[in-house]
């Protein structure tokens, strides 16, 4: 995950996602570099437009105004609509989740 966050680090500084600009943020995190991991996160992101990417993926920030939503007049919600509200939370963030995962390939 931490190559991911690196690419994204040169991606936003609009430096070039290669393997030396990713390996030398990485170090410069104090993180142990795996050459291969590197190595196939720099040929996978050839292939992507990071900024449609990002464009396309579900956030997790937009799921938050949603919720917020919520009339206050509501009476308290019962154990079992805790638990609803609760898996459908986790739910979100899993696709918000498999949408970074597409991202990266």
């Amino acid at each position: 995950m931490e190559n991911v966050y690196a690419a994204m680090l040169l991606h936003k500084a609009g430096k070039e996602i290669n393997e030396e600009n990713v390996t030398n943020v990485l170090t410069a995190s104090g993180i142990t570099v795996d050459a291969v991991q590197v190595k196939a996160l720099v040929a996978s992101l050839s292939e992507v437009d990071i900024d449609e990417a990002i464009k396309a993926a579900p956030t997790m920030m937009a799921a938050a105004p949603a919720s917020a939503a919520a009339p206050a007049a509501e009476e308290k919600p019962k154990e079992e609509d805790k638990k609803k509200k609760a898996e459908e939370e986790q739910a979100k963030e899993d696709a918000a989740l498999e949408g970074l995962g597409a991202l990266f390939g």
